[in-house]
């Protein structure tokens, strides 16, 4: 991850199933970087999105937004905010390394809807 630039990184979940795919990631991230406390995400692009969803023993916050559905943002703590790239389930997998590499790379500015072009 490289904290430099528009994204963080990137996530390339199999489905749109919340609960099915953010426990996964949240496990992860907290494998890294700890604790993880909350997750923010658009609702148009996820089926079934709760207020909060359990994690290696832990219940993690679930904040909604709309109008980014290529976005994720994640919180460890106060003010300690990153941005992952979502790469849309289905997409080849060409394109979604092109696209996870983009937005991984230190000081990337491209726009998300221009990286998942491929």
């Amino acid at each position: 991850m490289s904290r430099e630039g528009v994204f963080d990184g990137a996530w390339w979940p199999r489905s749109n199933h919340v609960l099915a795919e953010l426990p996964d990631l949240i496990t992860a991230l907290g494998a890294h970087f700890g604790r993880i406390v909350r997750v923010g995400l658009d609702t148009s692009a996820w089926d079934g999105v709760p207020r909060s969803v359990a994690a290696n023993g832990l219940t993690v916050r679930i904040n909604w937004f709309t109008g980014s559905n290529a976005t994720i943002s994640v919180t460890r703590g106060f003010q300690d905010h990153f941005l992952l790239l979502v790469v849309p389930p289905g997409t080849k997998s060409a394109t979604a390394a092109s696209a996870m590499a983009g937005a991984s790379a230190t000081g990337n500015h491209t726009p998300a809807a221009e990286l998942l072009l491929g």
